[in-house]
């Protein structure tokens, strides 16, 4: 069938974004089931599908039903309207949270007691753990409750995002004559969500409890006199994207302030209840959340699946946990310590977290101590409290360099973390701005000026990933360092856009949006698709985490039409339907879900046997092409570019342990080794890298 029987409006050839992404979530859940993955770490991956499900409503929920609200919402390519997008959300949902359940209750929970890890029931504890819980009860937990019963002077409290809360029905009559029969009780957020039950109480192994459990036990010791009918946990969802008006702020570091306190308020968008409770009461709190019957989500278990990420810190057990490694450090840095005498020599790439982020901050380190350094110029999108990347950075600004920071304080929920390093950065004298007004910078660009002998000689750091160190022991993510001349003239060019008012220049060899990488990226998949076209050989690998942005999808379905070879290794959200007949029967689009979060991007074109290999901050979304600062930039030299392609290409395409292939229906399907051989892409990667 000729591609041009296709018509590339038709809603039919896009998959849904939300829909895209709650098909993500599946594939991590799944990760709960696959015993490659220790035991605790299999019980991590469930404490991310539920941590991801909350940013999930608090974000995207959120925003469908604000547009359901105010209407006028530009459809997406699918087409599908606000309200279709939120039934079909619930539908899956649904499935996805008891799935949840069902795996912690029939599997995880099971297993872990079998190794001695137990999360007792009530019903089950004996008689010394009941006394000791009793005790913790009422030393740790009545002086900081609050009982609130319901009536015209107590109306219904305020009710914190993601907060663990009780719904307690009553009978009887209180001391001052009232008839009450509801009342709440709040778990302040400082209170441990999972309790260890001493040795001294417990079997000898790890005992836990959960903080729903106890509180539910003597839940009764809180109304003395009345009977308690029932007792049932909840928690609600609130919207919690920020919103600043960008032409009305005059200060936007104070603006950010006053709406990270409404976050905690913003408007319900899911309630969770505990499976048991009553129909009646669960529209009493429906009515009071404003919510509707697809908003509720009853959960067999503990509402805050999440906080058992902390059992894994809380349980010595490496057996049940993936084994250490050590970071991988380039030979030519083990040879010689000066950063600036190695990078100088030739660039020098690394990929995290195989070989470690500690060059990076060795890097701005050496930059802060030395006398020769006299520009100091960073990015920070994400970084983390107490990050040593901030603490370099004070350092060469009380020093007296030139030391300026663009702090992105948009960054979604690191908005805190951001106001905070933005403040003492600019108490130790540093310069910091805030990026560009409706333009979040997502770039990671370092950039260092040192004098060298009678010339000045531009540094760059350039990445795909935050400077932070925590997250780069979890992400996958590529870092250049390099000294080329047009590469730092670049970087210095995108800095002064950032930080003073300037016409766009043209940069030497960075893409860079909002300006030219969409534009590049088209001109790149329409030379492949043309160069198949005239009968060449022409191939497009690309790694990314997400692709919605319907121009480049639309230009990667010609280009399939065309003959064009495709390979799409998209972690994420992916809006192209691959597969179908005389339009993408020729793109394979495939998944990697393994230990670390893959979140390197990679463009990858053929050019005729002379291949062009780009790193990059930025997906192939539309915020990423049209309303953030983002770079994009060529490996050029060829060892480092044949790495490339064979470590985060090749390796990728040919893992058959941990990868998923999409479906022309939107569905994923996990890829086995069958009678082949297993080949795993990060472990392969901690073999080579790591030491």
């Amino acid at each position: 069938m000729d591609q041009r029987t296709h018509d590339l409006a038709d809603p039919r050839l896009y998959i849904n974004r939300e829909l895209s992404l709650l098909e993500f979530e599946r594939r991590v859940l799944e990760q709960t089931k696959d015993r490659r993955h220790p035991l605790l770490e299999r019980l991590r991956f469930l404490c991310i599908t539920a941590n991801n499900l909350d940013e999930f409503f608090e974000i995207r929920v959120a925003g469908l039903k604000e547009q359901q609200t105010f209407e006028g919402a530009r459809a997406g390519p699918d087409r599908l309207t606000p309200g279709e997008q939120l039934r079909r959300i619930a539908e899956t949902v649904r499935g996805l949270v008891a799935e949840q359940y069902r795996v912690l209750n029939e599997m995880l929970l099971p297993e872990l007691e079998q190794e001695g890890i137990g999360f007792i029931r009530r019903e089950d504890w004996t008689v010394r753990q009941q006394t000791w819980i009793r005790r913790y009860f009422n030393r740790e937990l009545v002086p900081v409750l609050t009982p609130i019963g319901l009536d015209p002077s107590h109306p219904f409290p305020r009710i914190l995002n993601k907060s663990l809360n009780f719904l307690v029905s009553l009978q009887g009559t209180d001391a001052f004559g009232r008839d009450s029969t509801i009342a709440i009780v709040q778990a302040p957020r400082a209170l441990p969500r999972i309790i260890a039950i001493p040795e001294s109480g417990g079997t000898g192994g790890h005992d836990f409890a959960f903080l729903s459990s106890i509180i539910h036990a003597h839940v009764g010791d809180l109304f003395p006199g009345l009977a308690v009918t029932g007792c049932y946990q909840f928690r609600v969802t609130r919207n919690s994207d920020l919103f600043v008006d960008d032409e009305e702020v005059e200060n936007l570091l104070r603006a950010m302030k006053g709406e990270l306190l409404s976050r905690r308020y913003g408007d319900a968008v899911r309630l969770e209840i505990a499976a048991e409770c009553p129909p009646d009461l669960v529209d009493f709190l429906m009515r009071e959340f404003r919510l509707a019957p697809d908003d509720v989500y009853r959960c067999t278990g503990p509402v805050n699946i999440t906080r058992l990420m902390q059992v894994p810190d809380l349980v010595d057990r490496s057996d049940l946990k993936y084994p250490p490694f050590t970071p991988g450090w380039p030979r030519r840095l083990q040879q010689n310590e000066n950063m600036f005498d190695v990078i100088r020599r030739g660039d020098l790439l690394l990929h995290h977290p195989y070989q470690s982020f500690l060059p990076v901050i060795e890097f701005l380190r050496q930059a802060a101590q030395d006398p020769n350094v006299l520009v100091i110029k960073q990015t920070l999108y994400r970084a983390g409290s107490d990050s040593p990347i901030v603490a370099h950075l004070v350092e060469a600004a009380r020093a007296g360099k030139e030391v300026s920071v663009v702090v992105e304080l948009k960054a979604r929920f690191d908005e805190a973390a951001n106001i905070e390093l933005a403040t003492r950065l600019q108490e130790a004298g540093a310069h910091v701005v805030y990026g560009v007004f409706g333009h979040k910078t997502h770039s990671k660009m370092m950039l260092v000026v040192r004098r060298e002998g009678r010339m000045l000689r531009r540094y760059v750091h350039l990445g795909t990933g935050n400077y932070h160190p925590r997250t780069a022991k979890a992400y996958t993510d590529y870092g250049l360092f390099t000294s080329d001349n047009a590469i730092g003239v670049d970087v210095q060019t995108i800095f002064q856009q950032l930080t003073a008012p300037r016409r766009p220049t043209k940069l030497k060899k960075l893409l860079h949006s909002p300006f030219t990488l969409h534009r590049r990226m088209l001109e790149l998949v329409n030379r492949e698709a043309a160069n198949a076209g005239s009968g060449r050989t022409a191939r497009i690998i690309l790694k990314m985490n997400a692709l919605t942005e319907v121009e480049v999808i639309k230009a990667l379905y010609r280009a399939s039409g065309n003959g064009v070879k495709i390979d799409l290794i998209i972690r994420g959200i992916c809006a192209l339907r691959p597969g179908i007949e005389g339009l993408s029967e020729n793109i394979r689009v495939r998944s990697i879900i393994d230990r670390f979060l893959e979140h390197t991007r990679v463009f990858y074109f053929h050019n005729r046997g002379d291949p062009e290999v780009y790193l990059s901050s930025a997906d192939w979304m539309d915020r990423n092409f049209f309303n953030r600062i983002e770079t994009c930039f060529p490996i050029e030299d060829r060892r480092l570019r044949d790495r490339v392609i064979k470590e985060c290409l090749h390796n990728y395409l040919s893992d058959n342990t941990a990868a998923w292939v999409l479906r022309t229906d939107g569905g994923y399907q996990a890829v086995t080794p069958g009678i082949g051989k297993p080949r795993n892409a990060q472990q392969r990667l901690l073999q080579q890298l790591s030491e």
